[in-house]
């Protein structure tokens, strides 16, 4: 079997092996793959593995050898998921690799905002405390985050690790799913999105991108939430209306904004959150963390040795 890996270096950007992989056939690793180069790298490939770069309906057509797609990551927007059903081609997912890791980041950020300890650190470096008067000083008010409310929107299996992160910090947790569960009343109170809304100190998205959540953070909802509501977004850029969270910022109804993922990645240079006040920008990196990458890989040769096998699993165009 031909093995084909379009763009593996931001999953392995050389501290992992592909030996998983390497196993199971002729391996080729491309760091990257540019749009004019993909049915040239692809070749005669049966196997091709993606992260990011896309698999359209024209590239299978150009590709009659394929015969499975895997996709390192939980989205998969970058395969025509259809077109590659009708020519009978699996389309394979990671669905949970990061769970912990995400949750991790999202709290993360939440504590940067309260705390801004990286740029405290900063200041010392600079000399600010040795030539201080009083023995402390701070920037940026400080936040305790106990007894307030978080209100997480997405409850599944990344929303309720942040969900107990958050309750371990004596945090009231909140959270809007259309599919509720025991686990997640053991953790927070299921509410309407109206209420989330309105209750929250902190509003966290942990939900995928459909129609009916993108944009889900605009200035109507905005104007439903506390003044002085801080924003995490860990989880996919467009469901916040990037201009509307920015003059939110600016005007101070959002006291602050963490965001590790944005509409257009990378980032353009016109993204209004760039000159917004008070906005953390991470340049998608939740998910990176060595020990949850390699069991993104583990888990993704798994997946196609399953299909070797005849019986593919984690398939998401049955």
């Amino acid at each position: 079997m031909k093995i084909v890996i379009l763009d593996g270096y931001t999953e392995n950007p050389g501290d992992l092996s592909w030996e998983g992989f390497e196993k199971l056939g002729e391996l080729t690793v491309y760091d990257r793959t540019p749009t004019d180069k993909i049915v040239e790298h692809i070749g005669d490939a049966d196997a091709v593995i993606t992260n990011k770069t896309p698999i359209t309906a024209e590239t299978l057509a150009a590709c009659p050898h394929i015969k499975y797609i895997g996709v390192l990551a939980t989205g998969y927007n970058v395969v025509d998921a259809n077109a590659a059903k009708a020519r009978g081609v699996p389309v394979c997912n990671i669905p949970t690799y990061g769970t912990e890791a995400v949750a991790q980041f999202a709290i993360a950020l939440l504590l940067e905002i309260c705390h801004h300890a990286g740029a405290h650190s900063e200041a010392v470096y600079a000399g600010r405390w040795e030539s201080n008067q009083d023995w402390c000083f701070w920037d940026y008010p400080l936040i305790e985050l106990a007894n307030k409310t978080i209100g997480l929107i997405g409850f599944g299996r990344i929303g309720q690790a942040t969900g107990r992160i958050a309750k371990a910090l004596g945090m009231n947790v909140i959270a809007y799913d259309e599919l509720q569960s025991d686990a997640g009343c053991e953790i927070g109170e299921y509410v309407s999105l109206d209420t989330l809304f309105e209750r929250s100190d902190v509003i966290s998205l942990h939900c995928p991108l459909f129609p009916y959540t993108e944009g889900i953070i605009n200035k109507d909802n905005i104007r439903k939430m506390k003044d002085g509501v801080i924003i995490i977004n860990t989880s996919r850029g467009p469901l916040i209306v990037e201009q509307d969270l920015a003059d939110a910022l600016n005007s101070e109804k959002v006291y602050a904004a963490a965001v590790d993922v944005v509409s257009k990645e990378p980032i353009e240079g016109s993204n209004p959150l760039l000159k917004a006040k008070n906005c953390i920008i991470t340049p998608h990196i939740a998910w990176a963390p060595i020990e949850s990458r390699a069991r993104l890989m583990d888990i993704a040769a798994e997946s196609l040795q399953a299909f070797i096998d005849g019986a593919p699993i984690h398939v998401v165009n049955e």
